[in-house]
């Protein structure tokens, strides 16, 4: 049996044998899985259409079972070769993270940072550009998250996040803190040149935008100075800060914004303060897990973040 002599091929003296199907054949079956067609497939792959039939045919006959059925003049992936296909990406995805891993070269370093989507696009994004000035070696990877959450991560070297981190999973990470927000008002130039905010009662001329991550700050910001009972036209609410505050910068309305994440846009004059009134905000951390290779080049990065988020000019 063709499954019988994989198995003994994967097999070493002491070790519990792996039952792994050829891995040239799941490398074509996964894209051709997720692909429309096998054409496609073949197209993405730069092989030709036999070629992947071939290796999809090999599969099935190892698995004992098909994966593709009929349908039309098309080829598709059945439900249980998709569940199955989805279990071989997330593998590939080790692999290749491990890859990256241990397979550094001594010239070139990969940081790979995991930050909050706003944090991501108004701060640390515009900044980078410093970092490669002084280390054009290491190459920095930045990926996304909307939420405070850990469950799902993978490959990721640094975390930066808000806090409170109240949950047990984050009590592990080494923590250092980048800075503390403080809330201010924010608008587009336009929008004020257009709609004056000549005192605090002007405010009741302007839409306030929002977001549902992050209630209250309206609130707390109006608060803070002495204008509680102020209402605007409407509240304009989106799901996620980011979202809003590219709202505000299109001038949809007014909205409460954080210094010094927000102090390049400030700076480059796409968003303004009407007024100087400041409030507490979030505090944003940097998070270490515990056993990530504490390289030079991780060090250098972790020393510039904090060098950048203690300048005088991010307020």
């Amino acid at each position: 049996m063709v499954k019988h002599e994989f198995a003994q091929a994967d097999q070493e003296p002491g070790l519990v044998p792996r039952h792994l199907p050829p891995l040239n054949a799941l490398r074509i079956f996964e894209t051709a899985a997720r692909s429309s067609s096998l054409s496609s497939a073949a197209a993405e792959l730069g092989i030709t259409h036999g070629a992947v039939s071939r290796q999809i045919k090999l599969l099935e006959d190892w698995l004992g079972q098909p994966l593709f059925s009929r349908d039309g003049q098309r080829n598709v992936a059945t439900a249980h070769a998709r569940a199955f296909a989805e279990e071989i990406s997330e593998a590939f995805n080790r692999i290749s993270d491990a890859s990256v891993r241990f397979g550094r070269t001594p010239s070139t370093r990969v940081i790979r940072v995991n930050a909050q989507t706003t944090f991501a696009m108004r701060w640390l994004i515009p900044r980078l550009h410093t970092f490669h000035r002084s280390h054009p070696d290491i190459e920095v990877s930045v990926s996304t998250a909307n939420s405070a959450q850990i469950s799902g991560l993978i490959g990721f070297d640094l975390l930066i996040r808000k806090e409170p981190l109240e949950k047990p999973e984050w009590h592990h990470f080494e923590r250092r803190v980048l800075f503390e927000e403080k809330l201010t008002l924010i608008a587009a130039p336009f929008l004020l040149q257009a709609h004056p905010i000549n005192n605090p009662s002007d405010l009741s001329k302007h839409i306030f935008v929002t977001s549902q991550t992050r209630p209250g700050e309206w609130e707390k910001w109006l608060e803070a100075y002495s204008i509680p009972h102020i209402r605007p036209i409407r509240f304009q609410r989106f799901d996620h800060y980011h979202v809003t505050l590219q709202a505000v910068i299109d001038g949809l309305g007014l909205g409460i914004g954080g210094i010094p994440t927000l102090s390049h846009d400030i700076k480059q004059r796409r968003l303004v303060e009407p007024f100087p009134v400041l409030t507490t905000g979030a505090r944003y951390v940097v998070l270490v897990p515990p056993d990530i290779d504490k390289s030079a080049p991780l060090r250098n990065f972790l020393t510039w973040l904090e060098e950048e988020s203690s300048l005088k000019d991010t307020k």
